[in-house]
């Protein structure tokens, strides 16, 4: 047995300090904002006697889907393990080769986890960049030059550090797709010269402004390869910064409580921030996730700005300095309008964005919808934060099929009526058996059963104590108040497009189990724990309007040598290391595909590619890691192309622009980039088959 991968950062999971300085404020080196004595999963095990049964008869009575798979029942981690130690994978008889057998979409050899600084992809296959920071994609925008950026020059330029990706048709143009993409923060110490973080000057904050936000950029097909280049001043091309105008939508919006000096309504905000991951909806527009908004806000003043995270002295960026409304002593209300769920529609390149309010306010990491059997979209959500919660939106409304102007009105008002719930999950073992190491418990599995427990239906709350506008406004409270389950950071949410099954990313929790903290339970089985794990839910009747579900982890994430891992019961032997799951998505043969953030396992982070279904269940590859510094964000997984956005490249404690800690994308001498990046086998052919 090879030793365990070396755990390389005293920072939750393998992140740098200048990462968690710039992206989050250092939000895990600062007081949980979670405090609540609302009871955690822990307390229900123990006050249980015993939950198999039910959570039993959940599974079963979940109905198998179109592609025929069963409900969460499969064989034993026991059974898998003795499988393995005979030499056999979950196929009795069929030993495990390596290189590019595997399950349908993931057969590519798998890269080894290494520290180059490159984007390293399979054998047969190939990359280039898409498009990189600075790139001009509206008319008029100069090319790209970091001695003689201005803010006029960046609103027009593709925005810095690139993450959730979206790649839309587009009727008529052969070869062309819309790509929309979020720009979730600034890292100002790798963009400016001699940056001086005490006291930035206004075109650097500017600047800034400009290149947070969201960019639309119509890319273009390379005819023989698989490469994608963006159209300059393409009529769909747009940039939406930390400045324009975005609306307030659905029954929070107006609201007292979303009111400031500079809008009078509480229905029209200046910009985004913090945009995370996102999701693609089946009528054609992107939602986007705003996510550590409350480190851009200055003089916290109130219990419910430090439930949001929001410090009570100035921020690193020292906007308030050139904006009042970034400073709560002067607009108490600002903070209020951000950490929401934005809804853009790529196609209108003149209309407003909008926040919809009805999926509630926190850390959104992503928004993903399905639909229900009579086209209600349902929205699966993370709170980013350690011992925050799991939400669900479901609408009201059905979806209008096909594009005439009257059905994409009626859609663009779907996610503004319907009701919002949060997550209570019970794990089915005796509270001894979970014992924080993350040992198995007796019977194999985590698994469990849980509730959804509504907070508001439009204007009615659900929540005693609390106006339905608060409950939207403060839905952090709400869920305390209701004691929804307190997870290891739910990050990204993706329902299976082939099962309906609901993958959660849980990415780490370095306080789990310390003193005065949530100890181990059996969705968040590990005291201090640095690699996270994914859960996987299926809603019973698998109908996901239905206010239960069971729910199993599928992955607990690490090194494959280390006990306190598990792949699924597929042979630990067989599968790739894997540290801080974040973004997820999905291809075509139903894989989950799993980037990376902070791997804490001595490699750079990557895209991996996991079996979901069938004998192979549990089988993950690495298909790429990102370079030095960078996180792996974006992915979209096309049947001949693989998109990623490499996110901070470079980003190590003590670099700057004139000390960089990375020469990608563009080699020595050149300004680091956070940039696109696409992959496609050589040979043409489907991905991974």
């Amino acid at each position: 047995m090879r030793n365990l991968l070396p755990f390389i950062s005293s920072h939750p999971g393998g992140r740098s300090a200048l990462t968690c300085r710039f992206r989050c404020g250092d939000a895990c080196f600062k007081e949980t904002p979670n405090n609540s004595d609302n009871e955690y999963a822990g307390d229900i095990i123990a006050s249980a006697v015993s939950r198999r049964s039910m959570m039993r008869a959940a599974a079963v009575v979940t109905v198998a889907t179109a592609a025929g798979t069963a409900a969460l029942t499969g064989p034993s981690a026991p059974q898998a393990e003795a499988a393995a130690l005979a030499g056999h994978g979950n196929k009795p008889g069929r030993p495990q080769k390596p290189g590019a057998s595997g399950a349908r979409g993931l057969r590519f050899s798998p890269v080894a986890p290494n520290k180059d600084d490159k984007v390293t992809v399979p054998d047969g296959y190939a990359q280039n960049v898409v498009i990189r920071w600075g790139e001009p994609i509206l008319r008029g925008a100069p090319a790209f030059d970091p001695d003689k950026q201005t803010a006029k020059a960046q609103a027009g330029q593709f925005g810095y550090n690139n993450d959730f990706l979206s790649l839309l048709p587009l009727r008529g143009e052969r070869g062309r797709q819309v790509m929309v993409a979020n720009h979730e923060y600034t890292d100002e110490i790798l963009m400016f010269r001699g940056y001086d973080p005490a006291n930035p000057t206004r075109e650097q904050v500017e600047i800034a402004w400009a290149a947070h936000g969201l960019s639309v950029v119509v890319v273009q097909e390379e005819h023989r390869t698989g490469k994608l280049g963006p159209v300059n001043r393409h009529p769909l091309n747009r940039r939406l910064t930390a400045t324009s105008e975005f609306r307030m939508t659905g029954p929070a919006a107006g609201s007292t409580l979303l009111r400031t000096s500079a809008d009078r309504t509480g229905r029209k905000v200046l910009g985004t921030l913090n945009n995370c991951a996102g999701g693609t909806t089946p009528w054609g527009t992107t939602l986007h996730g705003e996510e550590n908004f409350n480190q851009y806000f200055a003089n916290g003043t109130t219990a419910m700005h430090k439930r949001y995270g929001i410090g009570t002295g100035a921020t690193e960026r020292k906007w308030e300095r050139f904006d009042r409304r970034f400073d709560l002593a002067k607009e108490p209300n600002e903070a209020n309008r951000f950490g929401w769920v934005v809804e853009l529609d790529p196609y209108e390149p003149d209309s407003t964005p909008r926040k919809r309010t009805a999926l509630g306010r926190f850390k959104h990491e992503a928004a993903q919808p399905r639909l229900t059997s009579d086209g209600r979209p349902v929205v699966y959500m993370g709170d980013d934060e350690k011992f925050d919660y799991l939400y669900k939106f479901v609408s009201s409304k059905r979806m209008k099929k096909g594009n005439s102007r009257a059905a994409r009105e009626h859609n663009l008002t779907l996610l503004d009526e319907g009701t919002l719930y949060v997550a209570k999950l019970t794990g089915d073992s005796p509270v001894n058996e979970i014992d924080g190491t993350g040992k198995l418990p007796n019977d194999g599995e985590f698994d469990g059963s849980g509730v959804w427990i509504p907070l508001a239906t439009g204007t009615t709350s659900h929540v005693p104590g609390m106006t339905a506008e608060e409950v939207y406004v403060y839905t952090r409270l709400a869920g305390d108040k209701v004691g929804a389950t307190k997870m290891d950071r739910p990050e990204d949410v993706e329902p299976s497009p082939r099962t309906g099954r609901v993958y959660v990313a849980l990415t780490n929790n370095s306080d789990r189990g310390k003193e005065g903290k949530p100890g181990a339970d059996e969705a968040n089985p590990r005291n201090a724990n640095k690699h996270g794990q994914i859960l996987e839910l299926a809603e019973n009747w698998d109908d996901p309007t239905s206010d239960g579900f069971a729910w199993r982890l599928f992955l607990v994430a690490g090194d494959p040598d280390d006990p306190a891992t598990y792949f699924a019961g597929f042979p630990k032997s067989s599968v790739s290391p894997i540290s801080c799951p974040d973004n997820v998505a999905f291809d075509a043969h139903g894989n989950l595909w799993i980037s990376t953030d902070g791997n804490a396992l001595g490699s750079h982070d990557g895209l991996f590619g996991v079996a979901t279904h069938g004998d192979r269940r549990g089988e993950l590859k690495q298909f790429l890691t990102v370079p030095t510094g960078a996180e792996t964000c974006g992915p979209v997984i096309q049947d001949r192309r693989v998109l990623v956005a490499v996110q901070h490249p470079g980003e190590i404690d003590g670099a700057s622009v004139e000390k960089p800690a990375s020469v990608w994308p563009d080699g020595p001498g050149r300004i680091v980039r956070p940039s696109v990046v696409a992959v496609w086998r050589k040979d043409g052919r489907d991905i991974g088959v």
